[in-house]
């Protein structure tokens, strides 16, 4: 654990001006070092992560014809079933051995936004489980708080107003995506991996994990880390657009799933900003030595993407 620090939250989570930034002094070290950090004293019911755990082996021990009814395939808004051998998060490698389900803001299929087809303002696909939804969406709701929170920490660090944030975070294009490994198969192709190595997109990404080791880190200096368990608490990381807010004063971090030896389940959330943000170096991040490295993007043009690299349906010519 010397490598990936532990944050104590509450100091933050609680208040007071002293934890504020002794707390986001703590963020700032991790995300301008190694770019992962585990958190407790999140004030996320460790019921409600259990619930969401379950809901999830429940769905993807459904029958695959079930599982596809709701593929992904089906939503330009980044919704849905995700198959085996559908991503391919290193393009260089084959097809990743996992599936996922991503849940997205639930917006109603009146909402002027979803009726305006804006980007990544659809309608989710839910299963017919009773009560998985209402899961989803409690489980959603929390990790969106606390990504909202580790923003005032962020903001503070980089010299800026501890809600600086918030106004670009209130109708995020979160991702809550439910991932589960197959046990390793006998056969494996040459690099092929559960997840290839990538780098998270958005701003940052909350973790839970069933404990099954699999997930692995690279280290500044290139060497690969199994990223510890974190009883009670997440592991976070950083992703490209706040790297690319920050000026690479943060940097994001490549990792990596190996195909476990036996079946892993895990829940991340992706909370990247709202689609209209314009991401631009901020103002503490640009100095005479350091000019912005990035042109301004609004949000939703750089998620797109960056999605379409990682899926085949959502390249020139492929299905929406």
């Amino acid at each position: 654990m010397t490598d990936i620090p532990v944050i104590d939250l509450s100091p933050l989570r609680l208040g007071g001006a002293e934890g504020l930034r002794d707390v986001a002094g703590a963020l700032g070290e991790a995300c301008r070092g190694v770019g992962f950090f585990a958190v407790t004293g999140h004030g996320i019911d460790p019921a409600l992560t259990g619930g969401v755990f379950a809901a999830a082996r429940d769905f993807f021990g459904r029958p695959t014809a079930e599982k596809a009814a709701l593929s992904i395939t089906r939503s330009p808004h980044n919704r849905g079933y995700v198959g085996i051998g559908t991503e391919t998060l290193d393009e260089t490698k084959p097809t990743d051995l996992k599936e996922a389900f991503n849940i997205g803001l639930d917006l109603p299929a009146d909402h002027p936004e979803v009726v305006a087809g804006q980007p990544f303002r659809g309608i989710n696909l839910w299963p017919e489980i009773p009560g998985w939804r209402e899961t989803m969406l409690a489980y959603f709701d929390a990790a969106w708080r606390l990504g909202r929170l580790l923003h005032r920490g962020f903001a503070v660090d980089l010299g800026l107003d501890p809600g600086h944030f918030e106004a670009r975070l209130d109708a995020p294009m979160a991702i809550l995506r439910l991932l589960h490994y197959p046990p390793r198969p006998g056969t494996v192709a040459p690099g092929q991996m559960g997840a290839g190595t990538h780098t998270d997109y958005g701003n940052v990404t909350i973790l839970a994990t069933d404990g099954v080791a699999g997930l692995q880190v690279r280290r500044r200096d290139g060497v690969w880390l199994d990223a510890p368990p974190v009883p009670g608490g997440f592991l976070c990381n950083i992703g490209d657009c706040l790297m690319r807010w920050t000026n690479d004063v943060y940097v994001s971090t490549p990792h990596r799933v190996q195909p476990p030896e036996r079946t892993r389940y895990s829940v991340a959330f992706f909370l990247d900003p709202n689609p209209e943000a314009l991401v631009e170096a901020l103002p503490g991040c640009v100095t005479p030595d350091r000019p912005a490295r990035y042109p301004p993007v609004l949000g939703a043009d750089y998620l797109r993407s960056r999605l379409d690299a990682t899926y085949a349906h959502r390249a020139p010519g492929g299905s929406s």
